[in-house]
């Protein structure tokens, strides 16, 4: 008998693991989640998800070769009609395998295998939202460096200096026009004056 690839054979003989992991996807379709082995869980993972991507398709086929692994029509149903569409956005990943303490009569390392019937959609939106927050701060941080450096330098150094000689200009220009039309304003009213007196 040919060694497996996977590691030493589930049960007795190859027949025998193909029941034990049928009857175990079985078991975690009907119940969504169930406790075993965590080499058990590993090995079960493929078989599941296999007859999950199955279900997606929805064909007559494709439940007629689910059907010829779980002989149960009802859990079949379930796995066509309930599992399958709240995965459909999925691509991957419809099992979750989370350890737990050893067994408690002979030690052996224990998990719980469990579908991932979350929506997809609300942590997509999440990562897009945090990629968007990413690339927010990366444009806010990269101008910065290169404008204090060197064309900060420049931009500050040339409108400032512009900026201070037009105002100076102005400022000085208008005291001395006011000045100029205020005591000629004052001659006219005195010249005035003084013509209305010598008449």
């Amino acid at each position: 008998m040919p060694t497996p690839s996977k590691g030493p054979r589930l049960g007795g003989g190859p027949a025998h693991e193909r029941l034990l992991l049928n009857n175990l996807a079985g078991q975690l379709f009907e119940h969504k989640q169930i406790t075993t082995t965590v080499t058990k869980a590993k090995r079960l993972r493929p078989v599941a998800e296999r007859m999950i991507t199955f279900a997606k398709r929805g064909d007559l086929a494709s439940r007629r070769r689910v059907l010829s692994r779980i002989s149960d029509q009802g859990i079949v149903h379930v796995l066509f009609t309930e599992i399958a569409p709240a995965v459909a956005n999925r691509d991957g990943g419809y099992t979750r395998i989370t350890k737990i303490g050893p067994r408690k009569g002979d030690k052996a390392p224990m998990a719980v295998v469990e579908l991932v019937l979350e929506p997809l959609s609300a942590k997509k939106a999440t990562v897009a939202e945090a990629e968007a927050a990413t690339k927010r701060s990366a444009k806010d941080e990269a101008p910065a460096q290169p404008v204090d450096e060197s064309e900060a330098a420049e931009s500050e150094e040339a409108p400032v200096d512009e900026a201070e000689e037009a105002p100076a200009a102005e400022s000085e220009e208008a005291p001395a026009d006011e000045a100029a039309e205020t005591p000629a304003a004052e001659s006219d009213e005195d010249g005035d004056a003084s013509s209305k007196d010598d008449a």
